[in-house]
Formats: structure tokens, sequence, C-alpha cells
């Protein structure tokens, strides 16, 4: 029996990386999908080579407006949501000293206020449908400090924590809504493959990220879609508030 037949679910990010990967996936398990993003022409292409069972939808996740649009649109054309994957981010460099307060603002509005803002829209949904699952995506940098990236470690740690305190909430409401946390490594997406050919010391961007890594390379979206996959299908059932770790060693 494929593993999401007849789950609906939001990804946001859904137009590329791993938010692509996911949506492809729940595809092939039976689901259906809304392709939530603000990249207007990746998204709607995806949705038309995915045909009926996605829809692509345009969401600043910064916008609380867009979220309740989003979620409602979702309902109203697959008749209920079950699912949501926050995973739109951005990454950003920058020590305490040098990140800006912009910047600082522009990360956290989207990495850690855009999940909050999902995560809200999204409960009264599952609640009508009976439950659903949400999965945020923090990172690594959510589970331990760097020191070249204030305002990325700083939002992928709220997110870690608001993931938290979904998952007790909607348990102690009897919400039958799950909520968990996955901390990819270094993942070869849009985002990570501006900084491949960069030099670091006499290394390249890859070789340097490479060797973070135990196993000795980046991983790849799909391995961490189906990390994903996992924590929306039903066969987690038992798992809530809890970090999924997908990084190839590095925290170890």
């Amino acid at each position: 029996m494929p593993r999401l037949e007849n789950k609906v679910v939001l990804v946001s990010g859904g137009a590329s990386g791993i938010g692509a990967a996911t949506v492809r996936l729940v595809l092939r398990e039976g689901g259906r999908a809304a392709i939530a993003d603000r990249d207007v022409d990746r998204g709607g292409a995806l949705a038309r080579e995915l045909g009926a069972s996605a829809l692509f939808l345009p969401l600043d996740v910064t916008q609380e407006s867009d979220w309740l649009k989003a979620v409602a649109t979702t309902v109203a054309t697959f008749g209920g949501l079950h699912g949501l994957l926050n995973a739109a981010g951005v990454g950003a460099g920058g020590d305490i000293e040098r990140c800006t307060l912009e910047e600082y603002r522009r990360v956290n509005d989207i990495n850690s206020l855009g999940t909050f803002l999902g995560c809200k829209a999204a409960i009264a949904a599952m609640r009508q449908a009976g439950g659903g699952s949400i999965v945020n995506i923090s990172s690594v940098l959510g589970l331990r400090g760097a020191s070249y990236a204030a305002a990325y470690c700083a939002s992928k740690g709220a997110v870690r924590l608001l993931t938290k305190h979904v998952a007790l909430h909607c348990a102690q409401m009897k919400y039958n809504i799950r909520c968990n946390s996955v901390h990819p490594g270094y993942i070869e997406t849009p985002m990570i493959v501006p900084r491949l050919s960069q030099s670091v010391g006499n290394m390249t961007g890859r070789q340097w990220l490479e060797e973070l890594h135990p196993l000795g390379r980046l991983g790849h979206a799909d391995e961490v879609a189906n990390m994903i996959l996992f924590l929306l299908s039903d066969e987690s059932g038992f798992s809530t508030g809890v970090e999924f770790v997908c990084d190839g060693g590095l925290t170890a």
C-alpha cells in the first residue's frame, strides 16, 4: 500500500531542493501535494510536470495572509490537509561582528518566523482532517554552533524548540497532530551550490564541506526527503517533538 495514500501535504519551499524532492515522494507514495514557493516559474513548472495531484501556490513565508490563503486553497482543492513540510529557508554567513541587523532579521524572518506561521496556519485544517504531521527543517546548526553563521544558527535553533512546543501543545490538546524537526548536514541543493567553488584556505568549498562529514561527501536531497516521508506517514505515529538527523555523521 502506498505510504501516503489519500493524504494531502503542503510543502513550503517546494519548488526546489529538499522541498521538491519531498513533493515527488509524496506523489509517488499516493498522496497529493501543494507546492508553495515564491519562485513562481520553477514551482509552476514542477506542478505542471507532476499533473493533477500537484498544485502550485505562490507563498511568501513571512506573510501570515499568504499562509492562510495557501492552506485554504489546498483544502478547497484537495479536500483536506494531513501534512506540512516547512522547508523554505535561506542560509547566510557572517559571525556576530559582521552580521548586520538587516541580515539577521531577514534570515530569522524566513527560517524561524516562516516556520511559526506555517505551523500556526496548518493546525486548524489538520484538526478538521482528524490529525496530521508537521515536519520542520532545521539543520545540524540547530543542534550545534558554528563560528561563521550567527543568524542561521539562531534561526535553526529556534525552529528546533518551536517544534517541541508545537508537539507538546498538540499532544496536550489531543489534536492527533505530531510535529518533528529534521536536521540535515550539508546537502547539495541550490542553497549550497554557490559555496562549492569558493576557496576555504587551500581547499575548494566542496572539499571543505565534504571533509566536515565523516562519510566524506555531501548529502542528497532524496536522502533527506526519505526521512521526511517516514515522518509524514503513519509509520512514525509514536514520534513527536523529536530531532531526526541526516548529516553523514557530522554531529557524531
